[in-house]
């Protein structure tokens, strides 16, 4: 027994100089892969979340980088943004280190990634983000990344000229010393869920196969939606098509485009950042939003736009109203052909004809809704204990459900806040214009 004891511990304590043999090996091989780079194109908040999302990147840094004063926070790159030429002092600007390992990914890879990122044409600013805290600039770290930078510039200058574009001005400089951002600034994107990617692309690609199609996009009449897309890397675009466009149905058409693709629309929203969501009648902005906006308002900015603030509709969907029974959108669905009744904003079939009969209570009746599409909550308005009914995409407002005497519900809807589809019509219902060019 005691034999059989001392076998087990060897052999565990051989197991685990093995595991810690093995952990030390790959530690050492990471870290002969790891470079640093430091990359300056406008705020470091999108930089940082552009560069960290590359398969190879092991950590991306928000910093200060290139000034000649120690410690700088800031407000110190705020307050010397505007240096005349020639002062002693030499400001600091928003810079993003990047350290990878270059057995997954090549310097040149990202340091062409950057040129695509930015204008490097515009001097000391992005954008609107105008100072020498915003100049564009790259900080290499050994002599490849040097000759990387400077090769891909001069390649990437005649590829801008062609376009007219002008001289590039980013500075290339061995990096001296990078400081940390305070806190608040590292994975900022991360920590603003309402936040925009800022777009200052020229839209200019190195190689033909990485050049994005860009049809005109010319206005429909009537109304419609515009969703404005980065041609980078936007965190806030994805969450956007994951959480609200790609779920859309509704009947206004919805199309999501670049920027440069936008032809023969008056716009008054500037364009500085994505996603970029514009209500659009007639070709004209009515609404524009900047920044990811989640399903709640955006359906109540659709919901202004499609419905008007000042209608019944709107404020049944919103404020919790009621049609008057025997209203005149009850009297046309009552008794429609066969079919279904969906959200009049998110398009998603709610209600089934097969479900529906006559009450007599002046609003339409169903003895049931579309299997997950409805909400039920607690309502206790005007005094009451109810069930309110409101759309799952939407959130808007329904109606109430109310128990029958023969043991079956009456789902009591209001009829302004639905739409009708003929049941043959029901398969060529998809958005045709939902659709990411």
């Amino acid at each position: 027994m005691k034999t059989k004891n001392y076998t087990k511990k060897l052999l565990f304590i051989v197991a685990s100089i093995f595991t810690l043999l093995t952990a030390s090996l790959l530690s050492a091989s990471t870290q002969k892969n790891q470079e640093v780079i430091v990359f300056a194109a406008g705020c470091f908040w999108g930089v940082e979340k552009h560069f960290d999302h590359f398969e190879g990147v092991i950590k991306a840094e928000s910093g200060y980088v290139g000034g000649n004063y120690a410690n700088p926070t800031y407000d110190d790159v705020l307050k010397y943004r505007r240096l005349k030429n020639g002062s002693k002092t030499v400001n600091y600007t928003e810079g993003v280190r990047v350290t990878f390992d270059n057995s997954k990914v090549k310097a040149k890879t990202l340091i062409k990634s950057f040129w695509e990122l930015h204008d490097p044409t515009q001097l000391n600013g992005q954008g609107n983000d105008i100072g020498n805290n915003y100049r564009s600039a790259i900080f290499y770290t050994n002599a490849t990344q040097e000759k990387n930078a400077k090769s891909t510039k001069s390649e990437y200058q005649k590829l801008l000229t062609k376009k007219g574009y002008g001289k590039i001005v980013t500075e290339i400089k061995p990096l001296v010393k990078f400081y940390n951002a305070e806190g608040y600034h590292q994975n900022y994107l991360a920590k603003n869920p309402f936040g925009y990617c800022p777009n200052h692309s020229t839209g200019v690609k190195f190689n033909k196969e990485d050049l994005i199609t860009k049809d005109d996009v010319m206005p429909f009449k009537g109304k419609e939606i515009i969703v404005i897309k980065s041609e980078n890397y936007c965190p806030y675009c994805e969450k956007f098509e994951a959480n609200v466009s790609s779920k859309y149905k509704g009947t206004l058409p919805l199309r999501t485009v670049y920027a440069s693709q936008l032809k023969g629309f008056s716009i008054e929203t500037k364009i500085f950042a994505t996603p970029t969501i514009l209500f659009i009648e007639e070709g004209k902005e009515v609404i524009g939003h900047v920044g990811y906006m989640d399903s709640a308002l955006f359906y109540k900015t659709l919901g202004a736009f499609k419905l008007g603030k000042g209608s019944k509709a709107y404020q049944v969907a919103f404020h919790e109203g009621t049609d008057a029974p025997g209203c005149k959108q009850y009297k046309i669905f009552k008794d429609t052909p066969d079919g279904v009744f969906i959200d009049k904003l998110s398009g998603e079939v709610l209600f089934d004809t097969r479900e529906r009969f006559h009450s007599g209570t002046g609003w339409l009746s169903f003895y049931k809704s579309v299997d997950g599409a409805v909400v039920e909550k607690s309502d206790y308005s005007l005094g009451m204990k109810r069930v309110a009914l409101v759309s799952k995409t939407s959130g808007i407002h329904l109606g109430h459900v109310f128990d029958r005497a023969d043991g079956r519900k009456r789902f009591c809807i209001d009829a302004t806040v639905l739409e009708f589809v003929p049941r043959k019509q029901i398969n060529l219902r998809v958005n045709k214009y939902n659709s990411n060019k």
